[in-house]
C-alpha cells in the first residue's frame, strides 16, 4: 500500500489563493447565480437539495451517494458546491459525451455566473491519459520507427486480413506530414482537437503509452511535452476534468497521475467499478509478442530476440488449441507453456537491455522496448500463478481477427475500498445508483461498507402485494399519459414499484450517506411501463415469433418513432426484417450505416424506427416524439459466457450464496435502468415502455427488484392498455 499522501493544493500562489475562508459565497449562492444567468432558468429542488448534502458532506468529511434522475441539473448540482472547495476539485466521467459538455458549455457558463461573486473567474482543466497527447520523441523518429508495423500490419490485426498495399502506405505518410504540421501550430497536443482526425494506427506512431514513456528529465522534448504540460494546468485549476479509466489507472499506479485534492466527484459512477476492472486487467496476444521482439530486437543478441518469437508461436498455437471462455481448470497444457517460455524470454530480454543511463544515445526507444517487455512478463507471471482472486479466459471474436489469453480480477471492491477513499471525500452520482429500492448493492461495488437489507415481514409483503392494483392506461392529445384513479383510467404502480414520488429511501453505512433527489419529471403521468406478461418465458436466441408479433402490433400503433433496444444483433436484425417486410416503416438498424448518422436520421424521420443493441441503451438522447416507444425484447441479464460476470457468480455460489441474485440481477437492473431511461428526456416527452418479457412481471425472485430500480412509471400488463396509449399519441 501506498503511504497517505496529503491533499493540500500547490505551495505557490494561484487564482485560488484569493479564495477567502469568511464569508464566501455558499454552493447554494453560486448555483442560483448560475441558474439566474441562464435565460427563463429556475431553480429545480433535487439540483438545490444535492448542492447542499454535498456541501454538508465536504464538511464532515463523509461519502455521498448521489442518485440524481434525468432532467435534475447534476452537474450544476456538484459543480457549483465544488468551487466552495480550497484547492482542486477532480470530476470523473464515463463517457466522453459528458466530459464534452462540462468543458465546452457547463464550466464555462458557471464559471461567467459565478465571477462576480467570487471575485475571480474559476478556472478549470481537462486531464487525459498521456496517449491522447501528441508526442514530440515519437514523432521525431515517426518515419523510421518499426518500419514493419508502418508498412505492413499482421493479417490478425487487420479488420480484411492480410497486408498494406502502398496505397495505404503512402496515406498514412500524409496523416503523419499533417500530424508534422499540426503539432507547429498546437497549443495543447490533444486529438480531439485535431480535425479533421488521423485514423488509430497513425496516431499510435505519434503518442507515447504511459508505460513506455522515460519522463520529462529524460526525454530530449521533455521541457515541450504536451502531456507534462496539460498535467501542470490540471495542477493549478480549481475544476479538474477527467474519465474512469485515467482515474482507476491513477489509484492502482499509486496516486501520482491526478494532482493532490480533498474532492473526488464521480459522475456516471454506476460505471466506475467495470472501468477499474478493465484497468487491472492484462492479456498476451500473439502479435503483441511479435511486435515487442522487432521492436527490442536491435538491442538484444540475435539467440535472445528469438527467444521472444518462439514464446509468441507458442501462445499463437496454444490460443489456436483452447476453446474461448473462462478456463476453469486452470491453463491448459500448450498455454503454461507458452506462458513460461514468454516469461523466461521477456526476462532475458531485459537483463539483455539493462538500465537506461543519462548517456543513453536514444533512451526513449530503449524504455518503450523495456516497457512492453516488463508488461509481458508481468502478465505471464500473474497467468502462471493462477491466483483466486483472478480470472482467465481466451477471447476469440466471431470474426476471428484476434485471439488473446486475458485475466482480470474476480472483484474491484478491494481495490476501490483501499484506494478510491484514503484522503479526499469522494461523492459519487448518477441516475442509476439505487438498485431495487436500495443503495446498498451499489455501494458495496464500489467498495463501502454497507448493511444488509432485512427482507420484508409476510404481514407487510401481502399488504404490498393486496395494494397493488391493475386497471387502464390513457393518453390523451394534450392529457397525462397516466391518470390517478380509476375512474380517470389510471395505472397502479407495479407491485414491489417505487413510490409514486420515485424518490429512493436513504441508506448510509460507516463514513458514508445516501440521497435521492428525484427527478422534475412526472414519470407517472409521462409514460406507461407494460409489461407483456401474456408471452411465453424467452427460451431460444434471437426474436421469438410471438415477441415479433407483439413488436408488430405496438409499432404499427404508433406508427414509428420506436426505439428497439435488444439482447442480440440476430434479434435486431430479425426485428428489422420482420418490420421490413410487413410494414411500410422505414426501418434503421445499428451497423448497417455510422452510429450519429442513425440517430440523427430517427430524430428528423417520425415514422422510423431504429433497432440495436447494448450501446443503444446508453448512448441514445433524442427528446420530443420522435421516441414515443421504447421496446426491450428480453431483460439484459450477462449472457452465460461472459467470462466475469459467470466467475462472480460461481464465487458466490461456492460461498453458499446465489450468485445470480448477487451477479447477473444487479446487472440486469443497471442496463434495463439505462434502456427505460431512453424515453422521458424532457419534461414534454411521453410514451411507452414496453418490455417483451414476461419474467419482469412473473419472476417473484427477481422481478419486483428489477422493478424498483426502474422509474415510477404507470403500470400495466394489459396489451389493450399499451396500444390505445399509443394510437392516441398517433392521433396527437
Amino acid at each position: 500500500m501506498t503511504p497517505p499522501r496529503t491533499a493540500a493544493g500547490p505551495s505557490t500562489p494561484s487564482a485560488r489563493s484569493g479564495r477567502r475562508r469568511g464569508g464566501r459565497p455558499s454552493g447554494t449562492e453560486l448555483l442560483a447565480a448560475a441558474v439566474g444567468a441562464v435565460p427563463g432558468g429556475a431553480t429545480r429542488p433535487g439540483q438545490q437539495q444535492m448542492t447542499e448534502a454535498i456541501e454538508r458532506s465536504v464538511a464532515a468529511r463523509e461519502h455521498l451517494l448521489v442518485q440524481a434522475g434525468t432532467g435534475t441539473g447534476k452537474s450544476l448540482g456538484y459543480l457549483a458546491p465544488a468551487l466552495t472547495v480550497d484547492g482542486p476539485v477532480v470530476v470523473s466521467t464515463a463517457t466522453l459525451a459528458l466530459q464534452s459538455q462540462l468543458v465546452e458549455h457547463d464550466l464555462p457558463r458557471l464559471a461567467d455566473a459565478v465571477e462576480p461573486l467570487l471575485g475571480r473567474r474559476p478556472t478549470f482543466a481537462v486531464l487525459k491519459g498521456r496517449h491522447h497527447y501528441l508526442c514530440l520523441a515519437r514523432l521525431d523518429n515517426s518515419t523510421e520507427d518499426e518500419p514493419e508495423d508502418t508498412l505492413f500490419d499482421a493479417p490478425a490485426e487487420r479488420p480484411a486480413g492480410g497486408t498494406k498495399w502502398l496505397g495505404e502506405a503512402g496515406r498514412m505518410g500524409k496523416q503523419i506530414q499533417r500530424l508534422r504540421d499540426w503539432a507547429e501550430k498546437t497549443d495543447t497536443g490533444d486529438r480531439d482537437e485535431l480535425d479533421p482526425g488521423v485514423d488509430d494506427q497513425a496516431w499510435r506512431l505519434v503518442s507515447m503509452p504511459a508505460r513506455e514513456c522515460v519522463g520529462a528529465s529524460r526525454c530530449p522534448f521533455g521541457q515541450e511535452c504536451f502531456a507534462e504540460a496539460s498535467r501542470a494546468r490540471a495542477r493549478e485549476a480549481d475544476v479538474v476534468v477527467t474519465n474512469h479509466s485515467l482515474l482507476a489507472v491513477d489509484m492502482l499506479a499509486g496516486r501520482h497521475i491526478v494532482p493532490p485534492h480533498k474532492l473526488l466527484i464521480v459522475d456516471e459512477a454506476h460505471e466506475l467499478a467495470d472501468r477499474v476492472s478493465s484497468a487491472a486487467q492484462a492479456e498476451l496476444v500473439p502479435e503483441q509478442i511479435d511486435r515487442s521482439a522487432r521492436r527490442a530486437r536491435p538491442l538484444l543478441r540475435p539467440d535472445v530476440a528469438d527467444r521472444l518469437t518462439e514464446a509468441g508461436d507458442a501462445l499463437a498455437v496454444g490460443l489456436a488449441e483452447a476453446p474461448a471462455g473462462r478456463l476453469t481448470g486452470g491453463l491448459p497444457g500448450p498455454l503454461r507453456e507458452a506462458c513460461t517460455l514468454l516469461d523466461a524470454a521477456t526476462r532475458a530480454a531485459l537483463d539483455a537491455i539493462g538500465d537506461i543511463k543519462a548517456d543513453d544515445p536514444d533512451p526513449v526507444r530503449k524504455q518503450q522496448a523495456k516497457a512492453v517487455l516488463d508488461e509481458l512478463s508481468t502478465t505471464a507471471q500473474r497467468l502462471l500463478e493462477e491466483a483466486d482472486h483472478d480470472v482467465a479466459w481466451v477471447e476469440k471474436p466471431d470474426n476471428g481477427s484476434r485471439r488473446a489469453l486475458v485475466v482480470a480480477p474476480l472483484s474491484v471492491a478491494g481495490t476501490l475500498a483501499t484506494h478510491l477513499y484514503d484522503e479526499r471525500t469522494v461523492v459519487a452520482t448518477s441516475a442509476t445508483l439505487a438498485l431495487g429500492g436500495r443503495f446498498d448493492t451499489v455501494a458495496r461495488a464500489l467498495g463501502l461498507e454497507a448493511p444488509t437489507p432485512a427482507p420484508p415481514s409476510p404481514a407487510a409483503a401481502a399488504m404490498a402485494t393486496a395494494a397493488a392494483g391493475r386497471s387502464t392506461g390513457v393518453v390523451g392529445g394534450g392529457t397525462a399519459v397516466g391518470a390517478a384513479g380509476p375512474d380517470a383510467g389510471g395505472v397502479a404502480s407495479a407491485p414491489g414499484s417505487r413510490a409514486a414520488t420515485g424518490v429512493v429511501p436513504a441508506t448510509s453505512g460507516p463514513g458514508w450517506s445516501s440521497l435521492d433527489v428525484g427527478s422534475p419529471f412526472d414519470y407517472a403521468r409521462q409514460g406507461i411501463l407494460y409489461v407483456a406478461a401474456h408471452l411465453p418465458r424467452p427460451s431460444v436466441s434471437g426474436l421469438p415469433e410471438a415477441a415479433g408479433e407483439e413488436l408488430l402490433r405496438l409499432v404499427g400503433a404508433l406508427g414509428g418513432r420506436t426505439l428497439g433496444l435488444f439482447s442480440s444483433r440476430r434479434a435486431a436484425q430479425q426485428a428489422a426484417e420482420l418490420l421490413r417486410a410487413r410494414t411500410d416503416l422505414p426501418v434503421l438498424l445499428q451497423g448497417e450505416e455510422a452510429l450519429p448518422l442513425l440517430v440523427r436520421r430517427f430524430r428528423e424521420d417520425r415514422s422510423s424506427c431504429l433497432f440495436g443493441v447494448m450501446s443503444l441503451w446508453q448512448g441514445v438522447d433524442v427528446p420530443g416524439d420522435s421516441c414515443q416507444l421504447v421496446v426491450i425484447d428480453r431483460l439484459p441479464f450477462p449472457r452465460p459466457d461472459e467470462p466475469l460476470a459467470a466467475a462472480r457468480a460461481a464465487a458466490v455460489d461456492a460461498g453458499g450464496g446465489s450468485g445470480f441474485s448477487a451477479v447477473s440481477v444487479p446487472i440486469a437492473a443497471v442496463r434495463l435502468a439505462q434502456g427505460v431511461g431512453r424515453l422521458i428526456r424532457a419534461t414534454g416527452d411521453r410514451g411507452v415502455v414496453a418490455v417483451l418479457d414476461s419474467r419482469l412481471e412473473t419472476a417473484r425472485g427477481y422481478g419486483p427488484f428489477l422493478r424498483r430500480s426502474l422509474p415510477p412509471f404507470w403500470y400495466t400488463t394489459r396489451p389493450e392498455v399499451a396500444r390505445g396509449a399509443l394510437e392516441r399519441l398517433a392521433k396527437a
